[in-house]
C-alpha cells in the first residue's frame, strides 16, 4: 500500500527513463496499487516494463465490495497478478484454499499467476517451513493442470527473515528453491519444471541481489521495499541483466 497515482508520477519516470531504450533479457514486472494501475500502465507503456496487480478475486463480479476481478484487471491492461502473497495471508485470512481457487481462477482467464509461498517465524523456528510450503503449493497444484505451469511464477518469500531483525542467507534462499524444485519435480514433467521461474522474496536488495541471484535455483526476486526508490530498484534490475 505504497504510491498512489501522484506519488508514484516520479517513480516510474524514473524507471521509464532508466529502461525505455535498453535491450534486456531481464523480465521487469511492476506491481502498484489499483489506483495506480491506470497511471502505470500509460506511463510504460513503450518500456519492456509490465504492469500487473496484487490480487484478485476467485468471481468474475457480484456483491464482493473492494474486490476486482480478472476480466477487470485485463481490461486496465494487465497480465500479470500476485496470489498469496504473504500478507494477504497474515492480515487478510487468506487461507490456502482461497489462494489455491484465485490462482486457478486467474490461470484460467489468461493472467500469468506470481504465487507466493513461505514460511512465518514461529513455523521455521519449529522446523516445519518445507511441510507449510508444500501444504501451500499442493493445494493450488491439485487444482491446475501441467499445462498451467506456463502461466505460473512462484515467489518464495521466507516471511519470518522479513521485518523481524531475523536474517535469511543465501544459502538458506538456495536450499528452500531446491527443495521448491524438487518436489515439482515429482509431479511435472522435465520440460514443465524448466518453465517454472523461483523467485526470493525475502528483502532483496543491492547489497544482497548479486549474490542471491547467482545461486543456482533462484530465478528472480520479488522485490519489496527496494522497488520504492527508482535507484535500488534499478540497481537490483542492473545486477540482474549483468547476470544473463
Amino acid at each position: 500500500m505504497n504510491a498512489g497515482p501522484k506519488e508514484a508520477v516520479n517513480l516510474l519516470n524514473g524507471l521509464k527513463q532508466e529502461f525505455e531504450n535498453g535491450d534486456f533479457q531481464t523480465d521487469i514486472l511492476v506491481f502498484p496499487p489499483f489506483l495506480t494501475i491506470f497511471s502505470a500502465v500509460i506511463q510504460l507503456k513503450d518500456t519492456p516494463i509490465n504492469v500487473g496487480t496484487q490480487n484478485l478475486h476467485f468471481e468474475d463480479n457480484g456483491a464482493y465490495t473492494g474486490e476486482i476481478s480478472s476480466r477487470m484487471i485485463k481490461e486496465a491492461g494487465c497480465k500479470h497478478v500476485i496470489v498469496g502473497h504473504s500478507e494477504r495471508r497474515e492480515y487478510f485470512g487468506e487461507t490456502n484454499e482461497i489462494v489455491a481457487k484465485k490462482t486457478a481462477k486467474a490461470i484460467a482467464d489468461g493472467l500469468h499467476v506470481v504465487l507466493c509461498v513461505g514460511e512465518t517465524l514461529e513455523e521455521r523456528k519449529k522446523n516445519l517451513q518445507q511441510k507449510v510450503v508444500i501444504d501451500q503449493l499442493k493445494a493450488v497444484i491439485n487444482r491446475l493442470t501441467e499445462e498451467d505451469t506456463s502461466s505460473l511464477t512462484i515467489a518464495y518469500e521466507p516471511v519470518w527473515a522479513i521485518g523481524t531483525g531475523e536474517t535469511a542467507t543465501t544459502g538458506q534462499a538456495q536450499e528452500m528453491h531446491l527443495f521448491i524444485r524438487n518436489y515439482l519435480s515429482e509431479i511435472w514433467s522435465t520440460q514443465r519444471l524448466q518453465d517454472i521461474r523461483i523467485l526470493y522474496g525475502g528483502s532483496m536488495k543491492p547489497a544482497n541481489a548479486k549474490e542471491l541471484l547467482q545461486q543456482p535455483d533462484v530465478d528472480g526476486g520479488l522485490v519489496g521495499g527496494a522497488s520504492l526508490k527508482t535507484e535500488s530498484f534499478a540497481g537490483i534490475i542492473r545486477i540482474a541483466e549483468s547476470l544473463n
